[in-house]
């Protein structure tokens, strides 16, 4: 197999700085942060429109839940008015030894 580990290259081009151990010049550091900058900014919106997309969800799910409550709360006050129904017809109904 061939060695895929990357040699040393003489090319001015993809090479790696470290502004603290290599002599830079004022404009040099100036546009290597300016590049830092822009690469943090474009990072910063992906992550923002994710964040946004996950509060909406988030929002849409706590809104169901708290709907599906008050939904299920209605129903049980009907569940109640029939029991109530219920009741007044057994009070209503024949006496006889079994009630």
């Amino acid at each position: 197999m061939a060695d895929k580990t990357p040699k040393e290259s003489d090319a001015r081009f993809a090479k790696r700085l470290d502004p603290a151990k290599d002599d830079l010049t004022r404009e040099q550091l100036e546009l290597i942060q300016r590049l830092e900058l822009e690469q943090w900014k474009k990072r910063a919106h992906k992550l923002r429109t994710r964040n946004v997309v996950t509060g909406l969800a988030i929002g849409a799910l706590v809104l169901g839940i708290y709907g599906y409550t008050f939904y299920s709360v209605s129903q049980e006050r009907i569940i109640d008015e029939i029991d109530e129904e219920a009741k007044r017809a057994r009070l209503q109904g024949p006496k006889t030894g079994a009630n």
